[in-house]
């Protein structure tokens, strides 16, 4: 079965399997892999590439390859951190909202759409700033945002699962709320959730990296991937391509996700190729 599954899966999917469990191992073994500490001042500042550096020193003196890696850690971790409980809170919403409809889908419909109707960016940078850039609060306040996004979802593959006739059975043999959402409708809206999931990541990865390169995101000491094209931007100017491998990792795992997503969508769709 393994073997079928894997001669089924095309090269761009194989690709961004690959790559996706290549950062998640460097992240998840950072403290074997980086040759100095996340933090350590290992020479001086900009350092080229070569010798005791492989990638050089970053604008204070740090090791460039060891903040790739820790950066890994420290990047998709709290992304996905923030997406799970973005897709907890924005699911179990979306499928109360659907179940029970009436006045509690009225009301978390229109607390959602006044939530959208700001623009996410501009409302996160406010509230950052009123609430500190703590990891904590940036994690609360991106979750917050995205959330509305998987409540809509949820919802409305929830809709076409709730009026099906083996749903009103379920409700006339006297099942409860639990048992509808576990038994029936769950099961039957995880293929677009699967997905949803994925392209969440993507966003809530960008707009933590967005937000870190502003400087009202994951703040320093800590290595990340979007304060670090920021902190090494100047090299620009002299030809020096290393602020663009941070940025170049955050475009390989987001392009690399995308990837999986869609031959997930296309599995899910039952479409033949």
């Amino acid at each position: 079965m393994t073997s079928i599954s894997l001669k089924s899966v095309p090269l761009t999917a194989l690709f961004g399997i690959v790559v996706i469990t290549g950062f998640l191992l460097t992240g998840l073994f950072a403290d074997l892999l980086a040759p100095f500490a996340e933090t350590e001042i290992v020479g001086m500042e900009f350092e080229p590439w070569g010798g005791d550096y492989l990638l050089g020193t970053d604008n204070l003196g740090r090791d460039m390859l060891s903040r790739l890696i820790f950066g890994a850690r420290n990047s998709i971790g709290i992304a996905l951190a923030t997406t799970v409980l973005a897709f907890t809170i924005g699911t179990a919403l979306g499928l109360l909202a659907s179940v029970l409809g009436g006045l509690t889908d009225q009301a978390l419909s229109r607390l959602v759409d006044m939530l959208i109707a700001i623009p996410s960016l501009v409302f996160a940078l406010l509230l950052l700033s009123i609430f500190g850039t703590s990891i904590l609060m940036l994690v609360l306040i991106i979750a917050m945002l995205e959330m509305t996004r998987v409540f809509r979802l949820s919802r409305a593959v929830a809709m076409n699962v709730v009026v099906m006739d083996y749903v009103e059975a379920a409700r006339l043999r006297g099942e409860g709320l639990g048992w509808l959402v576990r038994r029936e409708i769950l099961p039957n809206i995880m293929a677009p959730l699967v997905a949803e999931f994925g392209l969440r990541f993507c966003f809530v990865f960008l707009a933590i990296s967005a937000l870190s390169f502003l400087g009202l995101g994951i703040q320093p000491p800590t290595a990340d991937w979007g304060s670090m094209v920021r902190d090494n931007a100047a090299l620009i100017t002299f030809g020096d391509i290393t602020p663009l491998l941070p940025a170049g990792c955050i475009a390989l795992l987001t392009v690399s996700i995308n990837f999986v997503v869609d031959w997930m969508l296309h599995r899910a769709s039952g479409l033949k190729d």
